[in-house]
């Protein structure tokens, strides 16, 4: 089951494309949340995704920089980064096996 969701799964990725829009419109430095939005480094681990069908949805970290954004509709895509999660558990699965 978990196979033929994986490519699927990898397409929640691309959520992680929004944390391109704090280049446009940063978050303070000011606002609470700090530690969260640096955690959109992991979504570079979203790269395994080319080599481990499903890994690719860890690439929704990328939206936590945006986390506790200005503008609500921003700040929807930051907290969305944390659907990252679903790549990890299909990343530590082909890890262990």
């Amino acid at each position: 089951m978990m196979c033929e969701m994986a490519p699927l799964a990898g397409l929640l990725g691309l959520i992680g494309l929004a944390g391109l829009a704090a280049l446009k419109w940063p978050v303070p430095h000011d606002r609470p949340g700090r530690a969260i939005r640096l955690m959109c480094l992991l979504g570079l681990i979203g790269i395994a995704g080319f080599w481990i069908d499903g890994a690719g949805a860890a690439g929704a970290f990328g939206s936590l920089g945006l986390w506790n954004h200005q503008k609500p509709r921003l700040a929807f895509w930051g907290q969305l980064g944390l659907t990252g999660v679903v790549g990890l558990i299909f990343l530590t699965r082909a890890v262990l096996h």
